[in-house]
This record gives structure tokens, sequence and C-alpha cells, in this order.
């Protein structure tokens, strides 16, 4: 399912009825907890946080016009989705994660390598992403995409 939107608030406007509260929700725990300095915008169609031209000139290495991306949320056609950069390239927070999960909900993690993925709204684990969005900065994000993302 693609959203086609503006804005954050647009695209939550065109989520479909039955999801639009729980995508709210979503949104605004990681609002609420990411570190100062991550800019909220649409990126790839879906709701994005990313560290700014202004803090990284550099931007996106597959496309330097572009933010560095950090984290997006995105309603799929079969389940919602939040894509967390850091846990695909910090195998120390994959692994705090993977651990954590089952502290806070009884159904089994759908995980892929930067996507977890909600089939049932009603399982989504706020107070553990709202730990996540926490553990780190722009400032760390930027260190770690140098160091095991970006190709010279």
């Amino acid at each position: 399912m693609t959203i086609d939107a503006q804005t954050p608030d647009e695209y939550i406007r065109k989520v479909p009825e039955d999801r639009r509260e729980v995508v709210s929700k979503l949104r605004e725990t990681v609002k609420a907890n990411l570190p100062k300095g991550f800019q909220e915008c649409i990126s790839y169609k879906m709701i994005g946080y990313v560290v700014p031209h202004s803090l990284y000139p550099g931007g996106y290495h597959c496309d330097p016009a572009l933010p560095l991306p950090f984290m997006n949320i995105a309603s799929q056609k079969n389940f919602i989705a939040l894509y967390h950069s850091g846990i695909y390239a910090n195998p120390e927070l994959h692994d705090w994660f993977v651990k954590e999960y089952p502290k806070y909900v009884t159904t089994k993690l759908d995980m892929g390598k930067s996507c977890i993925r909600f089939r049932n709204g009603n399982n989504i684990p706020f107070g553990l992403i709202a730990q996540l969005c926490q553990k780190m900065t722009p400032q760390d994000w930027v260190a770690l995409y140098e160091q095991n993302i970006k190709r010279s």
C-alpha cells in the first residue's frame, strides 16, 4: 500500500480508518522520544525521521540531495511497519530489542533487517518503541552510518 502524501499529517489522514489511531499513536510515541535533531518529514512515501542537511550536509549516499534517513512509519497492505536503520546497523541494539520484545507482548516478533512488522495494532509495544527511539542521537546515527553503511 502506497500513500501519496506531502506531510505527515496528510499521511495520517489517508491511512485506512481502522489503522489511523494506531499509526497516530506510533507517530506520537516516536516524536515524543526521539532525541533532538531528527526531523519529521515524508520520506519514501512514509512518515520519516531523518538527520537534516543542517546536521549532516553530506546527506544520504544513495542520493546526497536527500537527508540521511533514520526511521520510518508506514501503513503497508497487511501490517503497520516501523523501519529503524539503527537496528540494522548496530548488532547490540538489534539484540537488545529482540531480547526485550517478549517482555512487552506475547506475539512472536516479525522482523526483517530494519523492519518491524505489526499485523495487529493491539500488539504494538509502545513502551519498548519509546525506549528504542531514545537509544540513538542523530550524532550517534551519523557515526554509525559512516562506519558501517556509507561506502566511499
